[in-house]
């Protein structure tokens, strides 16, 4: 996959680019495989508090059940179609296993139309299979990795992305994040080899604030326009924030300011900060 431009006919597209769809086989998903009744909450919570700001709106989208658990145990699938899925930035593979059953998985890079992939305790480590982290060699690159056995997959699930398997002990393994944390899952935790595709979208020039809209992403206002009663910077004469610290709109501060005060033991270093 590439990144494209189109020609500037119109003011909208002079500066827009597009991930080449050349490696989709079919615009129709599996119909067995959709689920109509997820509605978007609009970043808000179970009692309807907004937790996540500047989302809402958009396009009207259908959920692909993607299978996350690798259900289908010790049984041999063959990738039929390469699909793309509104609600995730990476391709999705439709597999159809030898037994009938049909099930959506994430794609990594190498994977294509025709591969053949397992999810099995002895399962080759290759890219595709899964297995828990135990049966793959150190310095390999990993996705869709479980926190707890059985849970299913967590962490590596986005666009162009991969966890390093650095060391094992007798029962954790030392796994090197996307963002350059260090931490310990226990070696019965699954996980699926290789490296997610679709890495250029992140190179993606949006152009407007239309197409960020059709992805449910609202406007973002600064602080410093906003009334000393909304935000922390607000006020002032001319273009002043009160002479604070940048925080947040409830007087949390960032920009680089650490907020976290739980500490999980099986962090071994955290993540890079803005520094």
């Amino acid at each position: 996959m590439a990144i494209k431009r189109r020609r500037p006919v119109n003011p909208s597209l002079r500066f827009q680019t597009f991930i080449d769809n050349s490696d989709l086989t079919t615009d129709k998903p599996e119909k067995s495989l959709i689920d109509g009744s997820i509605k978007r909450c609009s970043g808000r919570n179970a009692y309807g508090r907004i937790t996540v700001r500047h989302r809402g709106g958009g396009a009207a989208r259908n959920y692909r059940i993607v299978d996350f658990r690798r259900s289908q145990k010790d049984v041999e699938g063959i990738v039929s179609t390469i699909e793309y899925d509104p609600n995730r930035n990476v391709r999705i593979g439709l597999v159809k296993y030898t037994n009938g059953a049909k099930t959506y998985v994430l794609m990594p890079n190498d994977l294509k139309v025709g591969s053949k992939i397992l999810a099995s305790v002895n399962a080759e480590a290759r890219v595709g299979n899964s297995m828990p982290i135990r049966a793959v060699p150190v310095g390999f690159f990993v996705h869709n990795v479980e926190v707890k056995p059985g849970s299913g997959g967590k962490f590596a699930r986005g666009a162009g992305t991969s966890i390093q398997i650095v060391a094992k002990s007798e029962t954790h393994a030392t796994l090197k994040m996307p963002s350059s944390e260090i931490r310990l899952v226990l070696l019965d935790c699954w996980v699926t080899v290789g490296i997610l595709g679709n890495a250029d979208f992140k190179n993606i020039c949006w152009g407007k604030a239309g197409r960020r809209r059709h992805l449910g992403f609202r406007p973002s206002v600064r602080g410093m326009a906003m009334n000393p009663v909304d935000h922390p910077h607000g006020g002032g004469e001319g273009r002043s924030k009160s002479g604070s610290h940048p925080m947040t709109p409830w007087g949390k501060g960032c920009k680089g300011t650490r907020t976290k005060k739980k500490v999980n033991p099986l962090v071994l270093k955290r993540r890079k900060s803005n520094k």
